[in-house]
């Protein structure tokens, strides 16, 4: 088999395929027999039709038909491999020429992943911001720690910002119809918390057990979100929180520290690293921008648009689920349609082609990857979409998404590879160590460099 390719755009390639009759033998004979096993000829058994007599019963050009239609795919994956063209999208494939026993040529135009001519990623120079843990920070984990180890108390008062109270609640419409599952009993709520209906934080702080009272409102989810409503709330208890003192007592049992202080130093110390992680994360993304913007990659508008689609789809889909359209979440977020599509489409842009260069990085560098690293990816995964991990890597491996997630460890470590060779400084102007961070967020130890061998005596 022979080929050829012609560029017809950084993104297009035509294939012209030219195959000799031999190639195509296997394909013919299986033709044969199947349209041996399909035909009924008086004086042969189903099965047991001779090809001579299939090409004057049934025709020659009906055996060709269905011996090319079963080793087109074949000669097309095996042209495009000899060709080093990776396809984005299914070809067009036409039959150009065909000579019985002799030739069958034919072209197949199909969109391709573009050639891309890497830059230098070795040094690459980016910045990130400084790591900094305040005070405040700190003292939010360990109040957020005190909360759960606090009582409710009950008390005899009006309800205040920060108490729990019990409430009833009936949800009506203007004209005084009920709303369908509208109605809450027996119900606990934070005053103040801000997340329940508009206007019942104002409305509980000041009420005591026992009173009543009717306000407006807005519902806030499902099919009739956005709906001016009235809405009568009964409160019937008040307790109070009663958080833990900050002392040795509280530390033994919200920790294994003795001390305040060393429970305080463990708080600042987890802060640190959950932030050495973030700062990490941000020092990808800096690096992987750095190089986006040295590297030019031309992008299929077919592939784009389609993948803008399904995201668009995706989206609508996970809104619905959550009992919102497309327009009331774009009016949450103060943005027009327009600034919503630009913005998805850059993103898929930007994706792309990160992808593309990553591959191209990989392949420079031939990257691999080792089954444990599969292992961990696919059970990392699994964790993400909340799955079990047998099930989820069965569902991988049953709809062919292995190759896939091989893809993604390989950019991975595509990724880790120019990270760890970027130099990343943070506002303050210090490095940051990425080489050396751990899973945890802390800093390892950096790896002895080797000692040369010495030279052998003469």
């Amino acid at each position: 088999m022979k080929s050829a390719v012609e560029s017809i755009d950084p993104t297009r390639a035509k294939l012209t395929v030219e195959v000799p009759f031999a190639e195509l033998q296997p394909s013919l004979d299986a033709a044969y027999r199947r349209i041996a096993k399909q035909v009924n000829i008086p004086g042969f058994r189903k099965g047991k039709v001779p090809p001579p007599v299939i090409d004057r019963q049934v025709g020659r050009s009906a055996v060709l038909d269905e011996a090319i239609n079963d080793a087109l795919p074949k000669l097309y994956v095996q042209a495009l491999q000899d060709n080093d063209l990776v396809p984005l999208a299914q070809p067009e494939i036409a039959i150009t020429r065909l000579e019985d026993n002799e030739t069958l040529e034919f072209s197949a135009e199909v969109t391709v992943r573009p050639p891309i001519t890497l830059p230098s990623y070795d040094g690459i120079e980016a910045s990130v911001e400084d790591l900094t843990v305040t005070d405040a920070d700190v003292e939010e984990q360990v109040h957020n720690l005190r909360e759960r180890f606090a009582t409710l108390n009950d008390v005899e008062r009006a309800a205040a910002d920060g108490d729990y109270v019990t409430i009833d609640l009936v949800a009506s419409t203007k004209e005084g119809e009920p709303i369908e599952g509208g109605e809450l009993s027996d119900f606990s709520y934070q005053v103040g918390r801000a997340d329940m209906l508009p206007g019942i934080d104002e409305v509980l702080a000041g009420m005591s057990a026992g009173d009543e009272a009717t306000f407006a409102s807005q519902l806030l989810g499902g099919d009739s979100e956005g709906q001016e409503v009235d809405v009568t709330v009964t409160l019937t208890g008040v307790k109070e929180q009663e958080l833990p003192e900050l002392d040795e007592d509280f530390a033994q049992t919200a920790s294994e520290f003795d001390t305040m202080d060393e429970l305080t130093a463990d708080v600042r110390t987890r802060l640190e690293r959950g932030k050495r992680l973030e700062q990490a994360a941000s020092a990808r993304d800096a690096v992987l921008e750095k190089l986006l913007d040295a590297t030019d990659v031309p992008l299929p508008d077919e592939v784009v648009q389609q993948e803008v689609g399904g995201r668009r789809q995706e989206i609508q889909q996970q809104l619905g689920q959550a009992g919102m359209t497309l327009e009331q979440y774009l009016d949450n977020e103060k943005q027009t349609i327009d600034e919503f599509e630009a913005e998805m489409e850059k993103r898929v842009r930007d994706s792309m082609a990160a992808q593309f260069i990553l591959d191209e990085v990989a392949k420079a560098e031939e990257i691999g990857v080792e089954q444990e690293e599969l292992q961990e990816h696919l059970v990392r995964r699994a964790q993400q979409s909340g799955q079990e991990p047998n099930e989820f890597m069965k569902h991988m491996v049953d709809h062919n998404h292995i190759p896939e997630m091989v893809g993604e460890v390989v950019r991975g470590k595509a990724l880790a590879k120019i990270v760890e060779a970027a130099t990343v400084t943070d506002g303050s102007g210090n490095v940051v160590d990425l080489k050396n961070l751990r899973p945890d967020g802390t800093i390892g130890e950096p790896e002895p460099e080797a000692t040369p061998e010495p030279a052998a005596s003469e």
